[in-house]
């Protein structure tokens, strides 16, 4: 379990002695009035040209305090340009800030720029940020490496420092539960699949009903009397049940319809009978990286008490082999009815979406579906790791996505949808099979979803390049992101909250 810094503000001050981290601007001006203020400051100001610190974003000068002085450490973070700082450059500031902590069990963060006003919400993402940097999957590690004194960082006490403390805690309140549904996405993926398996991955959705999220788990036998065929087809080979998830956060008015977000949650994929190459196998216990993302969300939505109503839907399923497994050529009837030709076992996350879907979608009749999922390789050799896959049936919803996708950072780009794509999904033995041809691999298995959705607005995310093993950056050191648990967390926030 991670342990995360505590976190307080107060007013701006120019701390006399402890460890103090302090800002540097990139523009004309460099140090600012609150570092110019501490004991050191001739010291300080000789030592920049020195060592070329130019205050440029992310990086760092530690001075060493002269005797006499009462500080134990003095840091110089460079913030960049000021002009620049968008609300995702305080969050990597903040990721910056925590990446230069070593030891010290208190530290003071000085949020002062010269020309510039550091804002209640500007100092609340620093925090943010910090929270987001400082975790750490370490849980198995039975010797606890000290890597620099980034432990000991982790538990520390900060104090941020800014004009407007009480502003700053209230901003900082209203995204706090964010961090921590990130981290619980980061642990799932994290998770190796013998001790995360779908009864496991459905207990930990469990815990959310500590936070008044109503958690319901239906067992393969309820599965089987609804006809989720396609779900269940993915599940035989494997000796550990499937489970599907529903969560409800009921926070906005009674009679407004939820909105819904659906998650695929293969806690480990062999590929089936289809099966996937040795190299690299071990990655696929984060194939459940979107339902991991969907309780991340749920948590967060709860832990700050979110003004709208939001249904969870997680497609727990382990793709394995034994001689019960799934073949190719078998035809499964999905819970709509629709017949499902499966030429590959390895296509298995867009069986187990499909009946998660129209389940959703027939019981909760919501007034929009998101679904995401660690869909396909061919996302990544489209997009890279930079960017998540979007494919929407709906002009707002997708526009929407876009645009909470480049303020969060979290991107997502729009890919087509066309009934040219669709007819390579035509099969026949069946009323569709689950694979096109060679190309258009990430279109084609949107497309086989949305024969899911009918009219509902509905958008599908593929993470698979954003979830999981992704390059590290200011604010993610973990190889599990936590994906789409800040991005669908600003949808609501700013779209669909009362």
């Amino acid at each position: 379990m991670t342990v995360t810094p505590t976190i307080a503000f107060a007013r701006l001050a120019t701390p006399k002695k402890g460890s103090v981290v302090l800002l540097s601007a990139e523009e004309e001006g460099g140090l600012s009035e609150a570092a110019r203020a501490c004991d050191p400051a001739k010291v300080l100001e000789r030592a920049i040209p020195v060592a070329e610190f130019k205050g440029k974003a992310g990086t760092s000068l530690e001075l060493i305090t002269p005797e006499g002085t009462s500080y134990d450490r003095l840091v110089v973070i460079g913030a960049g340009k000021v002009s620049a700082l968008s609300e995702y450059g305080w969050l990597r500031l903040g990721g910056a800030i925590f990446a230069a902590l070593r030891k010290p069990a208190e530290v003071a963060v000085v949020l002062d720029l010269p020309g510039a006003t550091v804002g209640a919400s500007d100092a609340a993402n620093v925090a943010f940020g910090i929270l987001l940097r400082a975790y750490s999957f370490d849980k198995y590690k039975t010797k606890k490496e000290d890597n620099g004194g980034k432990a000991a960082a982790r538990s520390a006490k900060i104090t941020i420092y800014c004009s407007n403390p009480t502003a700053a805690k209230k901003a900082f309140a209203s995204i706090e539960p964010v961090a921590g549904g990130v981290a619980v996405a980061r642990d799932l993926v994290n998770e190796p699949a013998n001790a995360l398996g779908p009864v496991e991955f459905a207990a930990r959705a469990k815990e959310l009903q500590s936070l008044g999220v109503k958690v319901d788990v239906l067992t393969e036998k309820e599965m089987k009397k609804l006809g989720m065929g396609a779900l269940l087809g993915v599940a035989q080979g494997s000796a550990r049940p499937p489970r599907l998830v529903v969560m409800q956060w009921n926070g906005g008015k009674p009679k407004d319809k939820p909105i819904a977000f659906i998650g695929k949650g293969v806690t480990f994929d062999t590929g089936g009978n289809s099966m996937k190459p040795a190299a690299g196998m071990e990655d696929m216990k984060g194939d459940m990286g979107g339902a991991a993302a969907v309780t991340g969300l749920m948590q967060a939505l709860a832990g700050r008490n979110a003004k709208a109503n939001v249904v969870g839907i997680i497609g727990c399923v382990e793709n394995n082999v034994d001689g019960n497994a799934q073949r190719p050529g078998d035809i499964v009837t999905s819970m709509s009815g629709q017949t499902v030709e499966v030429l590959n076992t390895d296509a298995e996350g867009r069986l187990v979406l499909c009946d998660a879907l129209w389940y959703c979608n027939e019981k909760f009749q919501p007034k929009f579906m998101v679904n995401l999922a660690t869909l396909t390789g061919a996302i990544m050799v489209a997009l890279g790791q930079y960017h998540a896959g979007l494919f929407s049936n709906n002009d707002e919803l997708a526009a929407r996505l876009f645009t909470v996708g480049q303020a969060t950072q979290e991107r997502v780009w729009r890919l087509p949808l066309g009934a040219d794509y669709d007819k390579l999904l035509d099969s026949k033995n069946a009323d569709m099979k689950n694979i096109g041809g060679r190309y258009g691999g990430a279109i084609i298995a949107a497309q086989f979803l949305q024969r899911f959705v009918k009219d509902t607005p509905w958008a599908h995310l593929d993470i698979a390049g954003t979830a999981m093993g992704v390059p590290v950056n200011e604010i993610n050191q973990s190889w599990g992101s936590g994906f789409g648990v800040r991005l669908l967390d600003r949808l609501v926030r700013d779209h669909y909250e009362a």
